[in-house]
Parts: C-alpha cells; sequence; structure tokens
C-alpha cells in the first residue's frame, strides 16, 4: 500500500530537513512538501525524526559458543532489533576447519529462513586458506552476495586463525573486492595469561578482562593494519574497545590505508567495573573484547566523531545469567563471552550521542546506518532516506524518556547489560521496505518477511548495484 509521511524532520548522513515522504510498492518514489495521493495512507510523524533504518553491522543469532547457543535467534533477535530501530543485521557464519564454506552458508540460511521480520545478510568467517577455500570463495562472493570476510586473531584452539591465514585472506579480498573484517586480540598471549590466571586460583569473572588487557588489543590491531598494508588490501576492525587500537587504526588511516573500525554501545558506555559485581553478577558483563577502563570512553566517543571509528555494531551475542552465564561457576574462561545488545544501540547512540552532544545529528545517522551501508555494499538501497531506497525508515520521538531494563525488553535473555539507564528519544514506529514492523511501539510484523540481501563488493557503494533474493527464492 502507497504511504506519505507527513510533517516530520528528515535526517541522512548529510542533511536536515523537513519534508514528507512518498512510499510505494516499498521504495521512496518521491520527497517533497505537502505531499498528496488519495489512494496513499498518511503517517503522521509531527514531532518526530525521520530516519533511515538502523544497520547493525555485528550480530550473532542462533550462535553456538562454549557448549551453548545465545539465547536469541533470527526470530527474537530481529524482533527486538526492530523495536530498537534497526530495520537491517549483518549476522556471521561460523566456519569448520576441513568443511565446505557453502556448509556453513547453508546452515545460516537454514538458521534465519522463515524467522527474520527485517532484511540481513551474512558475513563469512575464514579459518583456514587452502587450495578447497581458494577455489569456493570467489563462487560464494559471487553467487551468494557475501563480501566480507571474518578473520579470529583470538579464541586460541578454537576460532583463531594464524597470520599467515590472515595475510593470505587480505589479498584473496583485495582480488574479489571483499573487506576483511578482525576480531584483533593476541590470541597466543591470552591464553597463556588465563591458564596462568587459574593456575593460581583466580578465577573469578574480573580475571576474564585482567588476562586480556587493552595492549593485546592494540597489538593485533597494529599488527593486522600492517598485514593489510603489505597486501595493499581492506581492512574493518571489529569491537574496538580502547586507545590502543583506536590509536592504531588512526596511524593507519593517516596513512592512506584502507582501514576502518567500529565499536560498540557497551564499551561506550559501560566499564571494566561491571566485572567485580558481587556473587558472579560480573558474568553477565563477560565478553570480549572485554570492558575497559572507563577513560576509554572518550577516546571512543571522540574517535566516532572525527571519523577515526566509522560505525557501531551491536555485537549481539545473548546468553542467559541463569544457565547459561552460570557455566563459568568457577572458572571465569568457561563463561559463554557476549551480551544482550541489539535492542538498544539505536537509542542509547541518540541519548548518549545527539542529546548530550557528542554527536551531532547527522553524524549518528552515519555512524548508525549509513557508513555501515556503504561499508558492506548496501548502498544506496540502504543506509539512507533517498528516491530509489528501500523504505526502511524509523519515526522517532527526541522528546521520550524511559528507563532500560529486562523487564520491558524484547529479547529473550533474563538481564539487561544497562539496567536501570535513562535514555532520551525513542523509535516509535518502524518500517522495512515500506511495511510497519513496529507501529506506535507494537510489533506488526511477520516472521519470515525479512529478505535475505545479495551485498555488492568493497568499493561499489556508489552503484545502485545490490540485489535482494525473493522471499524463498534459491540460495
Amino acid at each position: 500500500m502507497r504511504k506519505i509521511i507527513k510533517n516530520g524532520t528528515i535526517v541522512t548522513a548529510a542533511d536536515t530537513y523537513f519534508g514528507d515522504i512518498l512510499i510505494d510498492d516499498g521504495i521512496i518514489v518521491m520527497i517533497g512538501v505537502d505531499l498528496e495521493d488519495d489512494e496513499a495512507e498518511i503517517v503522521d510523524a509531527s514531532g518526530c525524526y525521520v530516519f533511515p533504518g538502523g544497520i547493525d553491522p555485528h550480530t550473532h543469532l542462533d550462535m553456538p559458543f562454549g557448549g551453548t547457543v545465545t539465547a536469541d535467534d533470527f526470530e527474537s533477535g530481529t524482533i527486538a532489533a526492530a523495536y530498537g530501530g534497526t530495520t537491517t543485521v549483518i549476522d556471521f557464519c561460523l566456519t569448520s576447519k576441513g568443511a565446505p564454506l557453502a556448509k556453513a552458508v547453508e546452515t545460516w540460511h537454514n538458521k534465519s529462513k522463515g524467522l527474520a521480520v527485517i532484511d540481513y545478510g551474512f558475513h563469512l568467517m575464514v579459518s583456514e586458506v587452502t587450495d578447497d577455500v581458494l577455489h569456493e570463495l570467489p563462487q560464494i562472493i559471487e553467487e551468494e552476495g557475501i563480501t566480507s570476510l571474518k578473520v579470529f586473531m583470538a579464541y586460541k584452539n578454537v576460532l583463531q586463525a594464524d597470520d599467515g591465514t590472515l595475510y593470505k585472506t587480505l589479498l584473496m579480498a583485495k582480488e574479489q573486492g571483499a573487506l576483511v573484517m578482525v576480531h584483533a586480540e593476541n590470541g597466543d598471549v591470552i591464553d597463556f595469561l588465563v591458564r596462568k590466571a587459574l593456575e593460581e586460583g583466580n578465577t573469578d569473572p574480573i580475571y576474564h578482562a585482567l588476562t586480556r588487557p587493552a595492549i593485546l588489543e592494540g597489538e593485533a590491531t597494529g599488527r593486522a593494519a600492517d598485514l593489510t598494508e603489505l597486501a595493499d588490501s581492506q581492512l574493518y576492525v571489529v569491537h574496538v574497545t580502547c586507545a590502543e587500537a583506536v590509536w592504531k587504526i588512526a596511524e593507519a588511516r593517516n596513512k592512506g590505508l584502507r582501514v576502518f573500525g567500529e565499536t560498540c554501545p557497551q564499551y561506550l558506555m559501560l566499564d571494566q567495573s561491571s566485572l567485580e559485581k558481587p556473587d558472579f553478577e560480573g558474568a553477565k558483563y563477560v565478553w570480549s573484547p572485554p570492558l575497559r577502563e572507563q577513560w576509554n570512553q572518550d577516546v571512543l566517543w571522540d574517535s566516532l566523531r572525527n571519523g577515526q571509528l566509522q560505525t557501531v555494531g551491536s555485537d549481539q551475542c545473548s546468553f542467559n545469567f541463569k544457565g547459561q552465564k552460570e557455566l563459568g561457576l568457577g572458572d571465569f574462561s568457561k563463561i559463554p563471552n557476549g551480551g544482550p545488545m541489539i535492542e538498544d544501540r539505536f537509542s542509547i547512540l541518540y541519548s548518549e550521542g545527539v542529546h548530550k552532544g557528542r554527536l551531532s545529528i547527522n553524524k549518528f545517522v552515519d555512524v548508525i546506518s549509513t557508513a555501515s551501508a556503504k561499508l558492506f555494499g548496501l548502498f544506496p538501497q540502504k543506509g539512507t532516506i533517498a528516491i530509489g531506497s528501500d523504505a526502511d525508515i524509523v519515526i522517532f520521538d527526541p522528546s521520550v524518556e524511559r528507563t532500560i531494563s529486562a523487564a520491558t525488553h524484547h529479547m529473550k535473555v533474563d538481564y539487561n547489560a544497562f539496567e536501570g539507564m535513562q535514555v532520551t528519544g525513542e523509535p516509535i514506529s518502524v518500517l522495512s521496505r515500506g511495511e510497519f514492523v513496529i507501529r506506535d511501539r507494537e510489533f506488526v510484523g511477520k516472521p519470515g518477511y525479512g529478505q535475505y540481501l545479495h551485498r555488492g563488493r568493497f568499493g561499489e557503494a556508489d552503484k545502485p548495484a545490490v540485489k535482494k533474493l525473493p522471499i524463498g527464492g534459491a540460495y
């Protein structure tokens, strides 16, 4: 059904203006003032901002880890995302050494098919570069539109790849037009520090942070940047937490390297002291890299503002405190790593960024949506409000004040990392391809409505060449 969103203040990464938006068949077809159409439903956005839908470039839904599986799958996770103003997520396909990459992609299609309420894409983990991988990867990039590759520099003996694998992946990415993503921590040294802490009887959650010091994140970030320079390739550093990593990214970018960085709301708002909470409550805040000393938050905010960091992902990876986080009682290394962040990313960035004067409203749109669309081959289909773009739209009331709580969130997890935080501003209604998913704060979407996104290659951001597979279509 045709719709006109009227009387709102439209905000993109570049502009802020008052206007109306005409939507037809899921696409923005006209932007103007006093638009009229007798056949269109009128959606009044008076007093609200009209933002492009948020893009979360970093989620883990229905993901196995440490002998358990995340509490949120593609249904509950994308419903929570939509409540929070996110209309696209990009999730990670985990692979196994020796197994075909296509098997991992098929597994993630099976996890998501018929469940997602908003559009979604995949990143692909690379754990080894064999002749089979070299043969298979170009085909997956072309046919699946998976144009971002994840390499872990941590989790020794589980996910970690060696430097040779990272370098070969960077070379392949340069040739194929893909973006290499790294979890940048020195996994070898961390493994030594963890074993040493446990041998000395240090088992509480705080030792998760103390055995993964910031210097090891900075070292790995710099090493990855150096390998990127050698390969003349492109690199995206996920979940940056600390000044040491920011400095390495800034150094690389100042040299003209294609190096980009992402941080997350938890690193902007929480600090290492959370892991010291008594009665094992600190386990709720165990994820990797760990929370840092509070002073790092100012560095992260400054880096978003000045463009040394480009995006904010959630790193959504939810595990219940009861029965899942408790797997690490008596051994911090067995606490499942991750937290529930997907629902509050958008509001926290607006409240703590725009409302408190840390970010301009246009920079907010850039880091919450547009930059991810450009980096991950979705722009201009996603990430902006423009004629011809998908009508992924958030109607956002900047005057609403609310308290974040597990009692009111929509994730399937028994705690909220931001419990009790006061935020200003809330998504009121959220549209995905012109259809309401959230309307007047109520879920009206449908599992299976979300479409898998075949993404463009790195560097093609300004070419409207992104294709979408039909719902139920061939993979």
